[in-house]
């Protein structure tokens, strides 16, 4: 089970929103790459990287800061946030960042989704995020009438590999993860999911822990770090003591 800390990009600053709402920032930081370093050192293996004003307008535009980020810690990167062009995964995997998450291209443009699978099967990640199971586009801004779970199988079918579902209700909420909704979608998709969204203490971890051989293969921790209410030394520690006792 991978952790994965969180590091949302807004204005080159790492911030939080809460509900991915624009006008419920909190900033953490001012630079993202010294949040990078911290996690590194807490011996995270992997971090999880959202370009908040590229998903907001498209295209990349805190390109600076990933190369930062990538620069001082060392370890595997991946990026999502209005990737919407070939190009742009491309530009992004030539500098280093290991996976790249295509969140609405799933829906607005499937043609994409099949060509990155076709090239870069192994470092394409599809972001599905849902609001009472129903599929949210653009920033969460609109609906598009797509079931989660249905979306998932599309996108197996097209050969993804790695799916990151996120719980639109309960992010930046620390209400607590989704771990049947996400266990479900694993399961019912036959793709590896990284839970994402409300992650707020140990327990949840232990959860979704215990669905790992329903396909759920990680999770991103975003808030709960920040705020303290999860020790990120502590919660890696627990999934590497799980992965020995094995």
């Amino acid at each position: 089970m991978i952790i994965f800390p969180a590091i949302d990009i807004r204005g080159g600053k790492c911030v939080r929103l809460t509900e991915g709402r624009f006008d419920q920032e909190t900033v953490f930081a001012d630079d993202p790459a010294e949040m990078a370093v911290r996690f590194s050192e807490a011996g995270a293996e992997f971090i999880h990287v959202v370009d908040l004003d590229g998903a907001r307008s498209g295209g990349e535009r805190n390109l600076a800061t990933i190369k930062r980020i990538l620069a001082a810690s060392k370890i595997p990167i991946e990026v999502g946030g209005g990737i919407r062009s070939m190009e742009t995964v491309s530009q992004l995997l030539d500098l280093g960042v290991s996976r790249v998450i295509l969140g609405s291209a799933a829906v607005d443009d499937q043609e994409l989704v099949r060509e990155t699978c076709k090239y870069f099967p192994h470092q394409m990640v599809i972001g599905i995020d849902a609001r009472n199971g129903e599929v949210a586009l653009h920033g969460w801004g609109d609906g598009s009438g797509l079931n989660y779970i249905e979306l998932a199988k599309q996108m197996a079918a097209f050969g993804v590999r790695h799916i990151i579902f996120t719980d639109i209700g309960r992010d930046g909420m620390l209400s607590g993860v989704n771990v049947e909704a996400t266990a479900k979608l694993a399961r019912e998709s036959g793709v590896k999911v990284v839970a994402s969204g409300g992650v707020h203490d140990l327990a949840d971890v232990k959860k979704l822990m215990a669905c790992e051989a329903d396909g759920i293969e990680g999770c991103i921790i975003g808030k709960a770090i920040y705020t303290g209410a999860i020790d990120l030394k502590a919660a890696l520690a627990l999934v590497k003591g799980a992965a020995h006792a094995h």
